[in-house]
C-alpha cells in the first residue's frame, strides 16, 4: 500500500486578507476545514502543516495535524515560491525522517468548499494515470481564444490568442479551465528535483465552481462563508 502523506501550506502574513488561514469561517478556523477534509480520506496516512506561525500551528494541531517544524520566514512570503515551501517541508521528511511518502498531496487552505472526496479523486487522477502532477480545474469563466483581450503598446487592444479563424461563440473556442487550488498530487521526486510543476505528465479532475473557490480577499471569504452557511444548513 502507498504512503500517502498530506500537506497544507498555511502563512501567517496575507495582504488580500490578513489573517485569513486562522479566521473563522462559519464557526471554524480557515485551515481547520482543510485539515479536516485531508483526515477524511481513508488513505492519507498523516497530515502534515507547514506554517511560519506558532498561532496557526496551534490551531493546526488542535485539529489533528501533525506541526513537526516552522516554516523558515524566506520562505513565508508573498513573493516566495510556493514550490519552494513544497520542497523544504519534503527535504525535512528526507533529512528527520530518513524517507518520503509514495506520494505527495497539497490541501490548500484556502479552498474550504472542497470534498474529501475530491482529495481522494485527485489522488485517484494520479495512480490511474501514472502521471507526475495531478491537478483540479474546474470551467474556465474566460476564454483567451474568445473574449480575452491585452492591451498593446498603443494602448488599443486584441485578443489574447490568434487561431486560424476567429470564434463568434464561445461554444465554438476551444476549451480552457481554471486551475484551482482544490488539491495537488505528485510524485516527490518531481517536486525536489524540478524548479516548474508542469515539466512532467500530468493530468486533471474537474470539479464544479462552489466547490472551487480561492480565498484571496475578504470578498472571495464573504462569498465562501454564505456558501458554506448554506451548505451546513441542507445538512
Amino acid at each position: 500500500m502507498k504512503r500517502i502523506t498530506a500537506f497544507i501550506f498555511a502563512r501567517g502574513g496575507s495582504k488580500g486578507l490578513p489573517g485569513k488561514n486562522s479566521r473563522l469561517l462559519s464557526g471554524k478556523p480557515l485551515i481547520g476545514w482543510s485539515i479536516e477534509q485531508a483526515l477524511a480520506v481513508s488513505r492519507i496516512e498523516r497530515v502534515i502543516v507547514s506554517t511560519d506561525s506558532q498561532e496557526i500551528a496551534n490551531i493546526a494541531k488542535s485539529f489533528g495535524a501533525q506541526v513537526p517544524f516552522l516554516r523558515p520566514a524566506s520562505l513565508a512570503t508573498d513573493t516566495a515560491a510556493e514550490i519552494d515551501a513544497w520542497r523544504h517541508a519534503l527535504n525535512y521528511l528526507l533529512d528527520h525522517e530518513g524517507t518520503l511518502p509514495d506520494i505527495f498531496v497539497s490541501v490548500p487552505a484556502t479552498s474550504p468548499l472542497r470534498l474529501s472526496e475530491d482529495i481522494d479523486e485527485c489522488i485517484n487522477t494520479y495512480e490511474k494515470n501514472n502521471a507526475d502532477l495531478a491537478v483540479v480545474v474546474t470551467q474556465a469563466h474566460r476564454n483567451p481564444w474568445f473574449n480575452m483581450v491585452k492591451k498593446n503598446k498603443d494602448q488599443s487592444v486584441s485578443l489574447i490568442n490568434s487561431f486560424e479563424k476567429d470564434f463568434y461563440r464561445r461554444q465554438d473556442a476551444p476549451e480552457v479551465f481554471d486551475l484551482t487550488t482544490v488539491a495537488y498530487a505528485a510524485n516527490p521526486s518531481l517536486i525536489i528535483k524540478n524548479e516548474k510543476l508542469f515539466s512532467g505528465r500530468v493530468f486533471s479532475f474537474e470539479v464544479p465552481k462552489e466547490r472551487a473557490i480561492d480565498i484571496d480577499t475578504l470578498y472571495d471569504f464573504e462569498i465562501a462563508e454564505f456558501l458554506m452557511d448554506k451548505r451546513l444548513k441542507l445538512k
